[in-house]
């Protein structure tokens, strides 16, 4: 067993460390969990943050996000896109279904399952100055699913794959360590990984997704409680709160960090065809017409619109030159969320990605992806707002009173079978939370052993529990908009690295010569006109357990 596969018990947890890394990692996630034990007012400190950043920086979110979105559309339709992450004959290690499914389930299903009945609903509600309708009209019903599009589409995937692609390119070629330092290699060399700098980009890496992590737990969970009030009248309180979130986010994590084969894979498939039975039978016994229609306008007008919306701040609407408070509260969030969770989710593509091309990476990540995210949002929001404009469901009032976690189960009860819709919407609320504390606790693992494409349970259990207690203590002490304070203020400083990924792989990938290794271990790089295509059928390639 080579060092990047190892898993083992205390003595291997100790063997794997990268001392500096893990050590300052730990000590953010304790000193934010002891912070928030101490002086629940720590809140505000985020919140003022964040209001910082977004409105005197939101313009840099905007414009990083749509040149990754331009330089994906380059990678998928341009040379590059032929260069295999790997041997030139190598086969993918998963086939298409299994890497679809787990890359789909880490990388934003979580966020999914929580805001799918919400954001419509709240954008029909509190529209958008892009959209300058009145609220709850038919023009604000159409923009509402536009900026769920928008907000969820290829823009939501893209910075996941800017930063995979060069760290699988640079491990799969060149042997290079699995952790996030590794986009720096096409300019310091794969042998100075372990210099400073290199070190600050993968503390960096585990500050953002500490952050982007604790967001999504903290969503996803509060989820769970309310429906376990909503369905059973069962309140856990602020005690209950902390040790439910952080008791499952260790059982969980324990209990499937069995690697990524027998564990995420197999989780992943039941969430995918959970998430795909639930679109399908609400497609069908709710507003069928109505989301059909409405669905394909707004798709309409996010394609014809989608340059402008990319852009729009609000200015004309603040009168003071920053970006408006809709968009900061949206669209910033969203960006800043994607960002946080860049380091996490690329390092879990880059690790399940062996064999593959660039181009069917970029295109299963981005295209495939949003593929199948708008049929949910259309579905989940256009039923949210038929039945909150017809008086069936009271949509508005649950978010009023839980927040955006309750907004799916008044949605799931005006439904034909509205129980079983419910217990099923609960189930998968649950299992995504299983699949993120299990595929992010992997991606600590990795960041804070060097490397280590198999970290040990006792490191995984060991951050399972501080980002499950962080989660936890978010919800109790700010809700919702502590969790989005927290994405905003640790995504902000990676999108930095995303820049750096895109400038990494122009210089690997248009190059014939290694720039990575030792002058006498110097191979050639394929450039991207000989590059031959090896794309093969990924359905023939059968998973080993």
């Amino acid at each position: 067993m080579t060092d990047t596969d190892r898993q083992g018990g205390d003595e291997g947890f100790f063997a794997e460390l990268d001392p500096v890394v893990f050590g300052v990692g730990f000590a953010i996630a304790v000193a934010a969990v002891i912070a928030f034990v101490v002086r629940p007012t720590t809140t505000g400190y985020m919140d003022t943050a964040n209001d910082v950043i977004w409105t005197g920086f939101g313009w840099w979110y905007l414009i990083v996000m749509f040149f990754l979105v331009a330089f994906v559309v380059f990678l998928i339709f341009g040379p590059w896109g032929n260069i295999k992450l790997g041997e030139e004959d190598e086969q993918p290690e998963f086939a298409f279904l299994s890497y679809f499914a787990m890359l789909y389930s880490a990388g934003i299903a979580a966020g999914i399952v929580f805001w799918g009945p919400a954001e419509a609903v709240s954008h029909y509600d509190d529209v958008s100055p892009f959209i300058g309708a009145e609220s709850q009209s038919p023009e604000a019903a159409v923009g509402a699913i536009q900026y769920t599009f928008f907000h969820w589409g290829v823009s939501a995937w893209t910075a996941y794959v800017v930063v995979a692609l060069p760290i699988a390119y640079c491990a799969y070629r060149y042997d290079a360590p699995m952790r996030i330092s590794t986009v720096l290699a096409p300019w310091i060399g794969i042998d100075n990984l372990d210099t400073p700098v290199a070190k600050a980009v993968d503390i960096l890496a585990v500050f953002a997704t500490i952050g982007g992590v604790a967001t999504t737990l903290g969503l996803v969970g509060s989820q769970f409680l309310v429906g376990l009030e909503w369905t059973m009248g069962i309140s856990v309180g602020d005690l209950g709160t902390v040790l439910v979130i952080t008791g499952m986010t260790v059982a969980f994590t324990a209990s499937v960090a069995l690697g990524v084969q027998k564990g995420i894979r197999r989780i992943s498939y039941v969430n995918l065809s959970l998430f795909g039975l639930l679109t399908v039978v609400t497609f069908l016994l709710g507003p069928t017409s109505f989301i059909t229609a409405i669905g394909t306008e707004a798709l309409g007008t996010y394609i014809s619109q989608f340059i402008p919306m990319s852009f729009y701040t609000g200015t004309a609407e603040t009168g003071t030159g920053g970006v408006s408070g809709w968009v900061g509260e949206w669209t910033i969030f969203y960006w800043a969320w994607w960002f946080s969770w860049t380091p996490f989710v690329g390092l879990f593509i880059a690790r399940i990605s062996r064999g593959r091309t660039v181009r069917q990476v970029a295109a299963t990540g981005v295209l495939a992806s949003t593929g199948i995210t708008i049929p949910w949002f259309a579905t989940m929001g256009g039923t949210a707002i038929y039945l909150q404009g017809d008086g069936q469901a009271d949509v508005l009032s649950a978010i009023q009173t839980y927040d955006e976690a309750g907004a799916g189960y008044p949605l799931f009860e005006a439904l034909p079978l509205g129980w079983l819709l419910t217990a099923l919407f609960l189930l998968l609320v649950l299992l995504f939370l299983i699949t993120s504390a299990d595929s992010s606790t992997l991606a600590l693992g990795m960041l804070t052993t060097g490397g280590a494409q198999r970290p040990s349970t006792v490191n995984r259990v060991i951050w399972g529990f501080l980002i499950g207690a962080l989660a936890s203590l978010l919800i109790v002490t700010g809700g919702v908009e502590a969790l989005q304070a927290a994405a905003i203020i640790t995504g902000g400083p990676f999108s930095l690295i995303t820049v750096i990924a895109v400038a990494s792989m122009a210089l690997a990938f248009g190059t014939q010569r290694s720039l990575f290794l030792r002058e006498e271990d110097e191979v050639d790089v394929p450039s991207s006109s000989a590059v031959a295509s090896s794309d093969s059928d990924p359905d023939s390639k059968t998973d080993d357990d």
